[in-house]
């Protein structure tokens, strides 16, 4: 197997760094807000509007951060999420405590749209570098891809328990503008620090190319979309708005309280999705299996995925809302989850790369996370409406169903 050159090991290192300095600060943003306008009072289904523009933005933007970066190049296109972010910060740093609920929830609902573009224009423009800068030989796409992911997604959690404490420890509006300004910080040292070596883009790309005539990556993008609908159902409103009315007593400092277990079993969850997903190509022994085992892999693993919230909701129905003991079953049940969907997403994030032509990488990788975002969109929309209307029992059972969803799609990939 032949190794990176030293150039490219430097501009992935590089490109790895910005983007898990943007995921840290998507990380905290979410649990801040989250936090923030449940202690507010927020119902579940207003707090689940503040997070859709950031996912209705993902579909828009994947289609076309997929054409810009085959148009201006991945390093713009970089550039281009880290400075969007620190002005999505910005802006709602400037929330007026005074305002009105609906001019609060449409201020943080353009600010989290600004949030949701800078996202998909980072992460379509680092995953895509992977492809193109990752050694040839057997594996070496798969755990680079994975090795980046999987660390994203640790560094997430780690953003989601951040967001926690400074939520605690300095208030809404200190926070926000702390990571605005470490955020502004890193994007001037990656363009200091970027070495060359990545695609700069080509004048005749064009927007009718965005849409793959490959069925793999189509059948792929479906399965992809449901996967993350399955997870976001739970993990966006309703398990986290369930924790935090379960561990807090109603006191100023029961809340506090409840922030931190909230944020630290999120974080731990994501944390421990991404240690998972950094070791998925050894779970599956990517490096002696054809891609053909892997996607049937990825087939098999998504079967759990079914099985895990079914059983999660029959026991909160059995339960009730008071049960003590449901809280700790939940946690070992949705650690469970997150361990069977690191492998899947791991996987997927892998055949992506391997399916798309390196000439039309971006293209495919912006197609596929446009279908990402949108289940992260419906989940998100179903996250407080199921909530709202059926408790966690159907939040539960509507990630059974999606996830059901996802492996149906996922056994025609092959």
């Amino acid at each position: 197997m032949s190794a990176a050159p030293p150039r490219a090991r430097a501009a992935y290192a590089t490109v790895t760094a910005a983007y898990w300095a943007f995921m840290l600060s998507d990380g905290a943003l979410r649990m801040l807000v989250l936090l923030h306008f449940d202690q507010l009072g927020f119902s579940p289904i207003a707090i689940a509007w503040l997070f859709l523009g950031y996912e209705v933005a993902g579909i828009v933007t994947n289609l076309s951060a997929g054409w810009l970066a085959a148009r201006f190049g991945l390093t713009a296109t970089l550039y281009a999420g880290l400075a969007v972010q620190v002005a999505a910060l910005v802006a709602l740093a400037r929330l007026d405590p005074g305002w009105g609920i609906a001019l609060s929830v449409a201020w943080v609902m353009a600010a989290q749209t600004l949030s949701g573009v800078a996202k998909d224009l980072t992460k379509m423009a680092a995953k895509s570098a992977v492809k193109v800068l990752a050694p040839a030989g057997q594996g070496g796409l798969f755990r680079w891809v994975a090795v980046l992911t999987g660390s994203k997604n640790a560094v997430k959690g780690a953003g989601f328990f951040l967001g926690a404490a400074l939520l605690a420890g300095f208030g809404f509006h200190a926070a926000i503008w702390a990571m605005a300004g470490v955020l502004a910080v890193i994007l001037v040292a990656a363009v200091a620090f970027m070495p060359p070596g990545l695609p700069r883009g080509r004048r005749g790309a064009r927007f009718a190319e965005m849409r793959s005539r490959d069925p793999r990556i189509n059948r792929l993008s479906a399965a992809r979309m449901f996967l993350f609908g399955a997870r976001d159902v739970w993990f966006v409103v309703g398990v986290p708005v369930y924790f935090e009315a379960a561990l807090s007593d109603g006191t100023a400092a029961g809340h506090r309280l409840a922030f931190f277990l909230v944020g630290g079993f999120m974080a731990v969850w994501v944390i421990g999705y991404g240690a998972v997903q950094a070791a998925a190509p050894r779970l599956l022994a990517a490096a002696t299996r054809p891609e053909h085992e892997i996607v049937a892999l990825a087939a098999r693993w998504g079967l759990p995925l079914v099985g895990i919230p079914l059983v999660l909701a029959g026991l909160s129905l059995v339960a009730g809302a008071s049960a003590g003991w449901l809280t700790l079953v939940l946690v070992l049940g949705l650690l469970a989850f997150g361990f069977v969907f690191a492998v899947v997403s791991a996987a997927h994030s892998y055949l992506i790369l391997a399916f798309s032509r390196t000439e039309r990488v971006a293209m495919d990788v912006g197609f596929y996370y446009m279908s990402n975002a949108a289940g992260r969109l419906l989940g998100t929309l179903l996250s407080g409406v199921s909530y709202q209307v059926g408790g966690l029992a159907l939040c539960l059972a509507t990630a059974a169903a999606m996830a059901a969803a996802a492996w149906v799609a996922a056994r025609r990939v092959g």
